[in-house]
């Protein structure tokens, strides 16, 4: 398998980009037309606005529902084929299983804490981890985001990343005063945790030259092993991660 293939989620309805349903789904059907196999073309869809969705004439080839309300919605007309849902407190993953009942065909993703590792998770049922947000307190340190990544690759757990990924490499934003996570940097260490290294050097570097000639040296068989755990990752903007990608000649 590819590397990148498959490797990003449609999240243009969420922060920071936040565009209307109506721009959303234009740049989804774009995006599906140019057939980049970087994209799932998988649109993130909040619950709460599913309805909205339907009354357009556009659909999605598929959907990821992220649980906004207290009650899931039908979606039974719609190609949602992932929820995705924060683990309530004291609650396991297999009690959240069994209290969504979700239809076979539906993956279910679990958020939960970078910091919480060691979790057992039913077969089938993957997590996520939320790599960052609107305020520098929503950004893991490295350390919980390696743990987490070790975690899931010991155990077998796949997961999905949400939020903060804007671009390839680690950098500095000085607007939240905080160390961005790249999501290429997050690739790469879930490489290195599934040959059994600690993930947290890869995380952590800014050395652009460095992460290069480690994507280039990757195996086939790691790659596949790597993606096997991280599933995708959801991204706002669905051109910027492309670009970056071109950039370091990761991708023709």
């Amino acid at each position: 398998m590819n590397l990148y293939t498959a490797l990003i989620d449609d999240a243009g309805l969420f922060p920071p980009t936040s565009l209307h349903m109506d721009e959303a789904l234009a740049r989804n059907e774009r995006d599906l037309e140019r057939g980049d196999d970087v994209l799932t073309h998988r649109f993130l869809c909040p619950a709460s606005r599913l309805d909205r969705l339907r009354g357009r004439d556009y659909r999605p080839r598929r959907i990821g529902l992220i649980a906004d309300t207290s009650e899931l919605p039908d979606w039974g007309d719609l190609p949602v084929d992932y929820v995705e849902t924060r683990l309530p407190p004291d609650t396991s993953v297999a009690e959240l299983v069994d209290t969504l009942g979700l239809r076979d065909g539906v993956r279910l993703f679990a958020e939960v804490p970078a910091r919480k590792t060691a979790m057992d998770v039913p077969d089938g049922v993957g997590l996520k981890v939320r790599c960052g947000g609107t305020t520098a307190e929503e950004f893991p340190p490295v350390e919980h985001l390696g743990q987490f990544i070790r975690s899931c690759a010991e155990s077998g757990i796949p997961f999905k990343a949400t939020a903060g990924l804007h671009h390839a490499v680690r950098h500095f934003d000085p607007s939240l005063g905080v160390d961005r996570h790249g999501f290429l940097n997050l690739l790469l260490a879930v490489c290195e945790a599934v040959e059994g290294r600690d993930p947290a050097p890869v995380l952590r570097t800014t050395d652009v030259g460095h992460l290069v000639r480690l994507a280039h040296a990757v195996q086939e068989d790691t790659a596949r092993r790597a993606r096997q755990l991280l599933v995708s990752y959801g991204s706002c903007n669905t051109s910027a991660p492309l670009e970056d990608l071109r950039t370091l000649g990761l991708i023709s």
